[in-house]
């Protein structure tokens, strides 16, 4: 998609027939030579923000299409193609590498206070998929891909699922020049305004918005009291940082009796329920921004066998005395290779911005995966304190799930 800020122009990859417009515009070529694409509108762009597009194709599909403007803290200013509803919204832009599981994406609480940019040139193919949603709700603050599918296999579309539960969308845009622009500059504050293709507005907004390290997005995305899902296995403490539905079941699939507690949960209120273990879940932002948790887990260390995932094992390394720091543009995708500690390789989900210092953690810390792309800490363990993380998703299903079994059945074996 091509938009300048007079005109908008739209092309589909699909066939279309040339008929006469019903709004009496003529269906011509858009684009030259080889695969021009024919019978699609063109119409000016007057006062309002939106303008109505005609797909021949179908003869049905009558669009208004939003004018949208990203704008980088850095000055940069791109223009696309808005959907879901007018707004505006700022956070830091992330990319994700995936090519299927964007509405798992969209729902991971771990992406609250982000705007969500798909490297994957269409989404939407499969439409919505409710059953792998991790929240009952969308948590990033919005969405961008290069183009959504109008026509998907199964109903809703994106399309119309982000203009009913008005969300913020923008497409039609180079997402892979964007991705490259972050891995080169690292990533950045965004707003992203739809409705209007007001760029210095938009870098405005952006670079007047704290930064990820700055927000205490956890309160926002955890459970607000205590509660219980009744297994008939072993006893689990669930400290909820904002936590994805697939974890609860792959630990309850396992007959955890699980008793789910908000992110500043007290050491006395976990002994309370006298679990067997303490799993210290996911979450979005600085593991630094969990002093709770992080105090939770240092009073209850030796007392109980400790797991965690991404921000748990940041969480626990920062409860027995290690460090975590900011990556330039992190891990992100479900294609990321980590090299256990016997040299096997596994292909693992992720969406972690922070990491563990490998250097920081105490002695009797034993580095048990390490990212095969840049060599940062991917899980770690202490025997002598008995805690056992890792910084990758076991538990995520939009890539591959070697690592689902490999994690929590061997949690599951420790507590025999």
């Amino acid at each position: 998609m091509i938009i300048d800020r007079k005109r908008i122009y739209v092309y589909l990859c699909r066939q279309t027939r040339d008929n006469a417009s019903p709004c009496g515009f003529e269906g011509g070529n858009i684009g030259s030579g080889t695969g021009s694409l024919t019978g699609f509108q063109e119409c000016e762009q007057s006062v309002t923000g939106v303008c109505t597009i005609v797909n021949n194709y179908s003869g049905t599909l009558h669009m208004e299409i939003m004018k949208a403007v990203l704008g980088l803290e850095d000055g940069h200013i791109v223009v696309g193609e808005g959907f879901g509803v007018e707004g505006e919204c700022a956070g830091e832009l992330v990319f994700n590498t995936q090519m299927t599981g964007y509405m798992e994406s969209l729902t991971d609480p771990s992406y609250f206070g982000q705007i969500l940019m798909f490297t994957f040139p269409l989404i939407g193919n499969y439409g919505v998929d409710r059953q792998n949603f991790q929240n009952p709700r969308v948590c990033a603050l919005g969405a961008i891909a290069k183009e959504i599918c109008e026509k998907p296999a199964a109903l809703p579309s994106i399309r119309s699922f982000f203009e009913e539960k008005h969300l913020l969308g923008m497409t039609g845009v180079d997402t892979r020049a964007l991705t490259i622009r972050t891995r080169v500059h690292g990533t950045m504050r965004a707003a992203m305004v739809l409705g209007s293709d007001d760029g210095e507005y938009a870098v405005k907004l952006a670079r007047k918005t704290l930064t990820i390290c700055d927000i205490v997005p956890i309160p926002e995305v955890s459970c607000k009291e205590p509660y219980h899902i009744t297994g008939s296995g072993k006893r689990i403490a669930v400290i909820d940082l904002g936590i994805k539905k697939n974890q609860l079941t792959s630990l309850s699939k396992r007959g955890g009796d699980l008793y789910v507690f908000p992110h500043n949960a007290i050491a006395d209120q976990v002994r309370a329920c006298r679990p067997d273990a303490l799993f210290i879940s996911n979450g979005p932002g600085d593991p630094k921004q969990a002093p709770d948790a992080i105090a939770c887990v240092r009073e209850l260390l030796g007392e109980l066998p400790i797991f965690g995932i991404c921000m748990g094992n940041q969480v626990s390394a920062l409860a027995i005395g290690g460090n975590t720091y900011k990556l330039k543009f992190g891990h992100r995708g479900a294609n990321q290779p980590v090299r256990y500690k016997d040299g096997r390789i596994f292909i693992t989900t992720q969406n972690h911005g922070f990491a563990v210092d490998a250097e920081s953690l105490p002695e009797g810390s034993k580095i048990t995966y390490t990212n095969v792309n840049d060599g940062t800490v991917e899980g770690f363990e202490n025997t002598d304190l008995d805690v056992t993380t890792v910084q990758f998703h076991p538990e995520a299903h939009g890539g591959p799930r070697d690592t689902e079994a490999h994690f929590f059945d061997a949690m599951f074996r420790r507590l025999l």
